[in-house]
């Protein structure tokens, strides 16, 4: 079983399409998307209609929640994606969950268990302890935990020999955050990124993948939206200094 996992898309099309490139020619027998997949100044509709029209298991992200209820944390890239989007689009993201049990090893979450908007690896810019992992996992007793939201790559091997992946973002590869404190997360590449997972000889095993694509016409499109945050991010993987 080789699964696909993208997250963090945030309306990123010609990312989202340059991985699905990638992970066709890999050869996967599924596809996850962990949510976060439409927020932003780029193509949420048309990356909505994207997603709807495949065959893969979607999960809400925080972004997902906020752009359903606009008063809920949500900000600028969640208000234009809204307003792009047709009640067909507005009620399919209604029927995403944050959190769905693959099968009875595999658990699929944005954030944590608990949390659509905490990240499980991540503490804010840096790696988050093995304490603070162990409280944000929970009881969680499958052998394979897939993540999302922080927008950081990783793959864990826990200490119980649960193997946690987070798959970096396919579509945006730096932003500015303010909790727990003020921070920026920043990839240093404009390259889009995903996981494959695959369970070998009764363990799971994670490959991180980084795909180049056709950045500079999606960061000319933040621009012209008036986003030059989104247009740095895009084009370098850094935030503006």
């Amino acid at each position: 079983m080789r699964i696909a996992l993208v997250s963090d898309i945030h309306g990123n099309l010609a990312a989202l399409e340059a991985v699905v490139a990638d992970f066709t020619r890999r050869g996967v027998d599924a596809v996850v998307n962990l949510g976060d997949s439409l927020s932003g100044p780029l193509l949420p509709l048309e990356t909505a209609q994207f997603l709807m029209a495949q065959d893969w298991i979607h999960l809400a992200g925080n972004h997902e929640r906020q752009i359903l209820e606009p008063h809920a944390g949500s900000g600028q890239s969640d208000a234009y994606a809204r307003s792009c989007l047709t009640r067909k689009e507005l009620d399919w993201i209604a029927t995403l969950r944050p959190t769905l049990h693959y099968d009875a090893e595999v658990f699929l979450c944005h954030g944590t268990p608990d949390s659509d908007c905490e990240a499980l690896l991540q503490t804010a810019e840096r790696n988050a302890t093995a304490a603070e992992v162990a409280l944000r996992l929970g009881p969680f007793d499958g052998a394979l935990l897939a993540c999302g939201h922080s927008h950081v790559a990783r793959s864990v091997r826990y200490s119980r020999g649960q193997l946690l992946v987070n798959p970096g973002s396919v579509g945006q590869p730096a932003y500015a955050d303010d909790h727990p404190h003020p921070h920026v997360i920043e990839s240093a590449s404009p390259d889009a990124r995903y996981a494959i997972v695959e369970r070998r000889a009764g363990q799971w095993q994670a490959a991180l993948y980084t795909v180049a694509y056709a950045f500079r016409p999606m960061a000319a499109l933040a621009k012209a939206r008036g986003r030059p945050d989104w247009e740095c991010a895009l084009l370098s993987g850094y935030m503006p200094a």
